[in-house]
């Protein structure tokens, strides 16, 4: 399984994107010699020169502006490229640790909370990385750089700015635990809402049938109620550090510039090392302090983007994290010995999170090519059994044997090869109706999905042609034909030679039931066959009955 994502108190690695970083923080410094060469120029008109005294000074800040824009748009280009790389890296690898996880894993996200984090929920990482990354880096570099440059003019207007500046984080460290928290709450109520409208929108026939339309619109109304409100915290937390920081950002400029103004108006002779400014001197003083605190200003700005992007770093962190990985998801194919394989299941035991045990100390042996129903109340764990047959969630005890081959990681990809998987409910995919029979695998031609169809029956359904394209959870065909189109799966995938099947006939009328039976059993002609039923019609077909309830767990050999 892909390694998880880096943990959220350690996102200094999500901050290294190169050049692009210095060469923004560059950019923001090259204001210090365009405001040198501004107050130079007033300081010559102020001295009675001509208007050729400011040629040089103002052909200085063209240079220095133009090459100040040129560094910003060259590094702003550089971070976004990289955050963007990052972020399809990062959604690569919680894709890649999802795909992972056993499809029958109860802790399983919602495909409506993971489509609304990986899509949606992770964009919040791009203006974190881009904007909150640079801004942080001139909010500790260009303070630091301006004081330096101020204080041989006047240690008292350093003075000010030093008092003013700690202030700034210091709110704004108070205002952002808090908006940090409202963000990840309405991540969460974001995510909770797309995962409930995207289930309702799958069931909106079942919906209208059942005359629950309204009760399901009033219900979604309540969770965009909900998160309109979480959104409203977060942007009055948003606006209130930002009034914080105008206010103290403004106390602070006014300060300095009044202590200029008395200062060169006479009024003040302290704060100069022992010298009074010149216009020039005090102009450029009064020039870097504002652009002392804009750093402060613009990382205020992009608190917000901080909180949404580690909320949004948070959510892919749990997707990636939690949950049943399936067993051997990357393990390499190996061929696998051909013919029907006999099952050995030794000492099994296996519990549900939270629950008692299903198996305990269970053994279970299918001969080669043997028919085998597993039947049961439900509950009895027949859909577990073929799980763990299947490798889809592990055994906490015991031994699984396919054909002689003990179920690892390092024989997973082997003995998954030789699996046919038949769900109690198939999924079908939005898509051709080709596609969804051929599900990807190697080497299936068009030919075989057409034979396949034939054998499960389908070719005599108008909406179920090769070309035909299905909706999301098999819009297009009724319950009976999406399990036929799951039999012609099982029949494309030649190379299986052991058959996992759960539940065929189950919410079938008698005619289609008889049908799916029939094909089933020749499908497993030479073949291992494992069903779960609650058929006696389809038992009775079978070589064999293992029951599967308090009597009979202990002993099925």
């Amino acid at each position: 399984m892909n390694s998880p994502l880096p943990p959220v108190s350690d996102l200094r690695s999500f901050h290294r994107l190169g050049a692009g970083h210095g060469v923004q923080g560059a950019s923001a410094l090259l204001w210090l010699p365009q405001a040198a060469c501004l107050a130079w120029a007033v300081d010559r008109l102020g001295a009675g020169e001509g208007i050729g005294a400011v040629t040089l000074p103002a052909l200085g800040i063209v240079l220095f502006g133009l090459l100040r824009a040129a560094c910003e748009a060259w590094g702003a280009r550089r971070v976004y490229a990289s955050a963007r790389a990052q972020l399809a890296a990062l959604r690569a690898r919680v894709a890649a640790a999802l795909a992972a996880r056993s499809p029958v894993d109860p802790t399983r996200p919602a495909s409506g909370l993971a489509a609304s984090v990986i899509a949606e929920q992770a964009e919040a990482v791009v203006p974190y990385l881009v904007r909150y990354g640079p801004a942080r880096w001139r909010a500790m570099a260009v303070p630091v750089v301006i004081l330096i440059a101020v204080l041989p003019f006047s240690w008292i207007a350093a003075l000010i700015l030093v008092v003013a500046a700690p202030l700034i984080p210091l709110f704004m460290a108070i205002v952002g635990w808090r908006a940090k928290a409202a963000s990840e709450a309405q991540m969460l109520e974001m995510g909770g809402m797309n995962a409930f409208l995207l289930d309702r929108l799958r069931g909106l026939a079942t919906l209208r049938a059942l005359g629950a339309v309204d009760a399901t619109a009033k219900r979604l109304g309540e969770a965009a109620q909900g998160l309109r409100v979480r959104t409203m915290a977060v942007l009055r937390i948003a606006f209130l550090s930002s009034a914080v920081l105008e206010l103290f950002s403004a106390l602070g400029v006014a300060m300095v510039a009044a202590y200029v103004g008395f200062h060169l108006l006479g009024t003040f002779d302290f704060g100069t090392w022992g010298r009074r400014l010149t216009l020039g001197e005090g102009l450029f003083v009064l020039l870097l302090a504002p652009a002392f605190f804009e750093p402060l200003r613009e990382l205020s700005a992009v608190w917000h983007d901080r909180a949404a992007g580690e909320a949004a770093l948070l959510s892919l962190d749990a997707l990636s994290r939690d949950g049943t990985p399936l067993p051997g998801a990357t393990a390499q194919q190996a061929p696998a010995a051909p013919g029907a394989p006999t099952l050995r299941i030794h000492g099994l035991y296996f519990a549900q999170p939270g629950g008692e045990p299903l198996f305990e100390n269970y053994d279970l042996r299918v001969a080669a090519g043997e028919h085998v129903a597993l039947m049961g109340p439900s509950g009895s764990g027949k859909t577990a059994l073929l799980g763990l047959i299947a490798g889809l969630v592990p055994a906490q005890r015991g031994e699984i044997a396919i054909g002689g081959t003990p179920w690892t990681d390092r024989t997973a990809a082997a003995l998954r090869a030789r699996i046919a998987w038949m769900g109690q409910k198939p999924h079908v995919f939005a898509g051709s109706v080709h596609a969804n029979v051929a599900l990807g695998r190697a080497g299936v031609q068009a030919g075989d999905v057409e034979a396949a169809m034939r054998f499960a029956v389908l070719d005599e359904v108008a909406q179920a042609h090769p070309g035909m394209s299905l909706g999301e959870g098999g819009r297009g065909l009724s319950g009976g034909e999406a399990v036929r189109l799951a039999l012609a799966r099982v029949a494309v995938h030649r190379e299986a030679d052991l058959l996992l099947v759960d539940e065929p006939t189950a919410h079938l009328d008698t005619q289609t039931a008889e049908r799916v039976a029939d094909a089933l059993i020749e499908l497993a002609r030479g073949k291992t066959l494992i069903a779960a039923t609650h058929d006696p019609v389809l038992a009775a077909r079978m070589h064999r009955v293992v029951r599967l309830d308090a009597s009979a767990r202990q002993e099925a050999a």
